[in-house]
C-alpha cells in the first residue's frame, strides 16, 4: 500500500486510542471538552454583549418628540438584543420569513376604482370585535404599506394585525396594483415614487371614517411610498402620524449594494424574479407598452427598472426615477410625527446612506438606529417565532399616537 494510506492509518489508529482514553466518558463530559466548550461559550457571551447586544441610536431633533418616545414607547430606548445565533444583518433578513408565524386574519376585501380607469385591492380587518373601541366610527384605523412584492400575507403584516387586534384597532392593508390576486384593467402597476394610487386610498379610508383617528405604517418600500407622500403632502393629510421600517432611503446607494456579488447572489437576483413573476400574469395587458421579452431578460432590479419601471411612469432614465424615489430628497418636508427604524447592517439600505443630518433638521422626524436586525428582520429572543422587535416598535409607536398623541401633535 502507499505510504500515504499507511501514515492515515497510524493517525486514526492514535486518534482512536487518544479519545478511548482521554473522553471516555464523552467530550462533554471530559474536563478537556468542558472547558472547550465552556471557554467558547463565555468568549461568545461577551463578544455577544459587548459588540451586538446595544441600544438602538435615537435621532431627533426635537426633545419633546424624544421625551415623548422614552415615556410612551421605550423600546427604542432600550438595548436590542437580536437573536443569539443569527445576529448578522444577511441571515436575519433571509431567516425571518421562514421562522417567524404566521398568525391567522380573517380578511374583507374591496376593490376601488381610480381615476386612470384601474383598480386597487384592499384588505380590511374590521376588528369588529374590539371592547376597546366598539363605535366603528370612532375606531382608530392603521393604513398598512408592504414591500415591492408584498402582500396583506406577507408575516410581518400579519403581525402588525395581530398586535393591532389586541389594541382594539382597526387596519387595512394597501395592495400595490396587480398583486394581490386582481386583474389589472390598465397597463400600469406600481413605483415608489408615484404616490397617486396611496393618495386615492387614504382619501377612500378617511372618508369611510373621517371621526376614526388614522395613521399609517409602510415596510420597505412601502415605507418609502409613505415617505414620499409625506414629503409631497407636508400637513395637508388626514393621517396623524406615520411608522416607517426598514426604509431605501437613497434608491442609487440600495441598487448599488444589491449588485455586490454576494448581495446579488442572496438578494438581488431573487427579488428580480419576484418582480418578473408579479407581472407576468398581466403579460397580455402589459405587452400593449412593453417588450415583455426584454423585461424577462432582466437579471437586477436596476436593470428591470430600466426596461419596465422607470419607462412606465414616464421618466426620462432610470436616473431621474431613482432621484424622484428616494426618500431622503423629501424627508425636510414631512409635517407630522414620523418614527423610522432602520438597522445599520441593511444590505437595502446601507448605513452611509440614511439621512441623519437631515432627519436632525426636522422637528417631525425621529430616527431609530439598531447595530443588527438587516431588512425587517429584527428577531429577538432564543426561538424568535413570534414577536420581534419591529413589530414590538410597532406597537408601541402605533399605541402611543392613538392614545397620547395630543403630546406630540402640538409640537
Amino acid at each position: 500500500r502507499p505510504p500515504c494510506a499507511m501514515d492515515w492509518q497510524v493517525l486514526t489508529r492514535e486518534l482512536s486510542l487518544y479519545l478511548e482514553n482521554q473522553v471516555r466518558v464523552g467530550f462533554f463530559g471530559s474536563g478537556v471538552g468542558l472547558s472547550l466548550v465552556l471557554g467558547f461559550g463565555v468568549a461568545y457571551a461577551c463578544y455577544y454583549l459587548n459588540s451586538i447586544a446595544k441600544k438602538p441610536q435615537l435621532v431627533a431633533s426635537n426633545d419633546r418628540f424624544c421625551r415623548f418616545l422614552e415615556e410612551y414607547c421605550p423600546v427604542v430606548t432600550e438595548t436590542y438584543y437580536p437573536t443569539i445565533w443569527c445576529w448578522e444583518g444577511r441571515v436575519q433578513t433571509l431567516l425571518r420569513p421562514f421562522i417567524t408565524s404566521r398568525p391567522q386574519v380573517q380578511y374583507r376585501n374591496e376593490l376601488i376604482k381610480t381615476a386612470d380607469g384601474g383598480q386597487i385591492s384592499l384588505d380590511w380587518f374590521d376588528n369588529n370585535d374590539s371592547s376597546y373601541y366598539p363605535d366603528a366610527s370612532t375606531r382608530p384605523t392603521v393604513l398598512l404599506l408592504p414591500g415591492l412584492t408584498g402582500t396583506s400575507r406577507e408575516s410581518y403584516i400579519l403581525h402588525m394585525i395581530h398586535q393591532s387586534e389586541t389594541l382594539g384597532y382597526r387596519c387595512v392593508v394597501f395592495n400595490n396594483r396587480g398583486i394581490a390576486g386582481e386583474e389589472l384593467l390598465t397597463p400600469r402597476t406600481y413605483c415608489a415614487a408615484n404616490t397617486e394610487d396611496l393618495e386615492a386610498v387614504i382619501h377612500h379610508v378617511h372618508s369611510l371614517h373621517p371621526s376614526a383617528p388614522f395613521m399609517a405604517a409602510g415596510v420597505s418600500m412601502g415605507g418609502m411610498l409613505l415617505l414620499n407622500y409625506l414629503g409631497k403632502t407636508g400637513r395637508d393629510t388626514p393621517l396623524m402620524a406615520a411608522a416607517i421600517f426598514s426604509a431605501g432611503w437613497n434608491v442609487f446607494e440600495s441598487v448599488e449594494s444589491l449588485e455586490k456579488p454576494l448581495n446579488w447572489l442572496l438578494f438581488n437576483y431573487y427579488l428580480t424574479t419576484c418582480l418578473q413573476s408579479s407581472i407576468s400574469r398581466h403579460r397580455q395587458m402589459l405587452e400593449k407598452l412593453f417588450d415583455m421579452d426584454l423585461v424577462m431578460k432582466a437579471r437586477t432590479v436596476r436593470e428591470f427598472d430600466k426596461q419596465f419601471t422607470s419607462v412606465m411612469f414616464g421618466y426620462r432614465s432610470i436616473d431621474d426615477y431613482y432621484e424622484d424615489a428616494s426618500p431622503c430628497r423629501k424627508l425636510k418636508s414631512v409635517g407630522i410625527p414620523v418614527l423610522c427604524l432602520n438597522s445599520v447592517d441593511d444590505v437595502f439600505s446601507p448605513a452611509h446612506a440614511i439621512p441623519v443630518e437631515t432627519a436632525k433638521q426636522n422637528a417631525n422626524v425621529a430616527l431609530v438606529l439598531t447595530s443588527c436586525g438587516g431588512h425587517i428582520g429584527f428577531l429577538e429572543g432564543i426561538w424568535p417565532r413570534k414577536c420581534t422587535y419591529m413589530d414590538r416598535v410597532f406597537k408601541q409607536f402605533v399605541q402611543a399616537v392613538f392614545e397620547h398623541g395630543n403630546k406630540i401633535f402640538s409640537m
